[in-house]
């Protein structure tokens, strides 16, 4: 038995609920911009994927145009910073609506730091940020999915190993779930992908 959902009846914000508590975990994009009158701004966006690879681009979407979309067309650049389990609050509270003269790095007691390649700063409690320049958006529906191609990563050493590989433990990333709830890391599992020539001949997945 299962229950249905139909978006053409349902009221559009119960369907948006709906939607994002199916939608987990979704990665954060703690997007810095800069107003043309010069403020810098400090949202998350929970709709945040990759893009493209060459060139490196990512993608996240505004429901609704908001400062950082206005900031962004304006300036022509941003830059994502790591959501880590130790700024869950910091995240959460920039998350608030100020009005768009204030400063959520100042009303969340973030320090910035500035950029190598962009002129959004960075934050420089968080453990990495990607650097970008605005390469499109695209108007859907009620939101706008900005697309920012990558022009430097900056990492925190103590994240990543000899290699420069970050750490998934040491990073320890936030991300969003349904209605108020957040997810944490939790139980990290390592799985090899099966080539097609090492595919047995009865697949039997393991027992949980």
């Amino acid at each position: 038995m299962r229950t249905d959902f139909d978006p053409e009846t349902l009221p559009r914000r119960d369907f948006y609920r709906l939607l994002n508590s199916l939608v987990v975990p979704r990665p954060i994009a703690w997007v810095s911009s800069r107003s043309a009158e010069g403020v810098d701004n400090l949202a998350p966006h929970s709709f945040f994927t990759v893009a493209s690879v060459s060139p490196p681009i990512v993608q996240f979407t505004s429901v609704g145009v908001k400062d950082t979309v206005r900031n962004i067309r304006a300036n022509g650049d941003f830059v994502v910073n790591f959501t880590p389990e130790a700024l869950f609050d910091e995240v959460n509270a920039t998350g608030t609506d100020f009005a768009p003269d204030e400063s959520e790095f100042d009303r969340a007691g973030l320090t910035r730091e500035p950029s190598l390649t962009v002129a959004s700063m960075r934050v420089a409690e968080s453990p990495a940020a990607i650097e970008c320049r605005l390469h499109s958006t695209l108007v859907m529906g009620d939101c706008t999915l900005v697309f920012g191609e990558v022009t430097h990563i900056a990492i925190a050493t103590n994240v990543v190993d000899e290699a420069g590989h970050p750490l998934i433990d040491k990073l320890r990333p936030l991300s969003r779930l349904g209605l108020d709830e957040w997810g944490t890391i939790g139980e990290v599992k390592e799985i090899r992908r099966i080539r097609a020539s090492e595919w047995p001949r009865e697949f039997r997945p393991r027992e949980h």
